[in-house]
């Protein structure tokens, strides 16, 4: 071999080092830039294009209207749900327990009844139910469903801190468990940053 073939060859060896490099590079960040959709979580849609929230009002118990753009700056876990939807009425407890499990001024969750009959039937079933430290509000009118394409009951949506959809789950989901906290967490981190 002379040592120009010698230098050509070394040359080539560490283009492909650097390439073989670079791949393992990208498809880590890849990963890393994908949410931890796993286990509990397993049914989670990233949405792609990331709309923004409906501006409609929500109502609370004391009859105070809000926007959903009023957490602006915390990411908010939104679960629609109903008094007469059994796997809602499933999954509440959970959701409770998530609100402990995660720092307030970084993450909100809020329940977003679609009772059409509103307070008159959701104070009642807080009570029966014993959901004390879960921040529900009233969709009086179901604009902030439709806004979000809520077609059924439950489906729980994560908005970002900019207020718009980072994705969601149609169905129930135990939001208190581990895989649930990761992605939120995972959310909550990246825009951190």
């Amino acid at each position: 071999m002379t040592r120009k073939t010698g230098i050509v060859a070394l040359a080539l060896v560490a283009l492909a080092g650097a390439v073989a490099l670079g791949w393992i590079l990208y498809k880590s960040t890849e990963i890393q830039a994908n949410p931890p959709i796993q286990g509990a979580m397993r049914d989670f849609t990233v949405s792609r294009d990331r709309p923004p929230a409906p501006a409609a009002r929500l109502m609370a118990a004391d009859g105070k209207a809000l926007t959903l753009a009023d957490f602006k700056g915390r990411i908010v876990v939104v679960n629609f749900w109903a008094t007469w939807c059994a796997p809602c009425i499933k999954e509440m407890p959970s959701l409770e327990r998530l609100r402990a499990r995660l720092p307030e001024d970084r993450v909100a969750v809020v329940a977003l009844s679609q009772d059409l009959k509103g307070w008159g039937v959701i104070q009642p079933f807080l009570d029966e139910h014993e959901l004390k430290s879960l921040p529900v509000y009233f969709d009086p009118d179901g604009e902030v469903a439709r806004g979000t394409g809520v077609a059924v009951l439950p489906t729980t949506v994560i908005l970002g801190r900019d207020g718009r959809m980072q994705g969601y789950l149609v169905g129930a989901a135990e939001w208190d468990s581990d895989d649930a906290v990761k992605l939120i967490r995972y959310y909550a981190d990246k825009e951190a940053k």
